[in-house]
């Protein structure tokens, strides 16, 4: 069975950052968009299917549990975890729980983008830890940061695998993967991902596009900041 999923999605349900839609208006989007499987990874928070799963239902979507964790001030995706992932804190601990969780999968989002959470030289010393390196949807013919990215999955036989990452509505289902599974379920979808049963569904974006989405990306930022004072408040 063919199913389409984004495995690094977020929504306005995340308590540190400021995204203007739900997870709800995101599955609906997602289901709109021929999607079947979605995961919700916030950033820091665990999200649980106890939480999630009766709203993915209602869409006929798989939910998938998740999160988006720093470790060691590195980005790094953490799916069909436990909310014991958010007393994670080092890749040596990052390590252990994958050896004591092996159901869980291990993304290297956006590895080697310009940016202070960029997994960087973090990938190479801790490549044991992951299980797919991402292919991020913000590239233009001429721009594209996910090359090293590529050659990197290359070289260690990691999947390399398209996601959306983006914190606008519009670019939701920008880049997806679509897998070949033997059943609808979490295991049998990385699995496939594992066997390389999938293909990645992703195209260039216009350079102006993706300047004006970083616009209001930087925009969203003092919103994200408003967001946490008040909740000091």
């Amino acid at each position: 069975m063919t199913i389409n999923a984004l495995l690094h999605l977020h929504a306005g349900d995340d308590k540190n950052d400021y995204i203007t839609y739900s997870f709800e208006q995101a599955l609906k989007e997602a289901k709109e968009q021929g999607m079947h499987a979605v995961a919700l990874t916030c950033h820091n928070t665990f999200t649980s299917k106890d939480m999630y799963q009766t709203i993915a239902d209602k869409y006929g979507i798989l939910f998938i549990s998740g999160v988006e964790k720093v470790i060691e001030k590195r980005d790094v995706v953490i799916l069909n975890c436990d909310k014991s992932i958010e007393n994670v804190h080092t890749f040596e601990a990052l390590h252990i729980y994958k050896q004591t969780h092996p159901n869980c999968f291990i993304i290297a989002p956006h590895p080697y983008f310009p940016g202070g959470y960029s997994l960087q030289e973090k990938l190479e010393q801790h490549k044991e830890c992951f299980d797919a390196i991402e292919f991020s949807w913000f590239y233009t013919k001429y721009i594209d940061f996910n090359k090293k990215a590529q050659l990197f999955a290359e070289q260690n036989s990691l999947p390399y695998i398209a996601t959306p990452d983006a914190h606008r509505m519009k670019y939701l289902c920008s880049g997806y993967v679509s897998i070949e599974a033997f059943e609808f379920s979490e295991s049998a979808l990385f699995d496939a991902i594992r066997q390389r049963k999938y293909k990645n569904i992703s195209k260039p974006k216009k350079l102006w596009r993706l300047f004006f989405y970083m616009v209001g990306f930087r925009i969203s930022r003092i919103g994200k900041r408003k967001k946490s004072r008040k909740a000091v408040a």
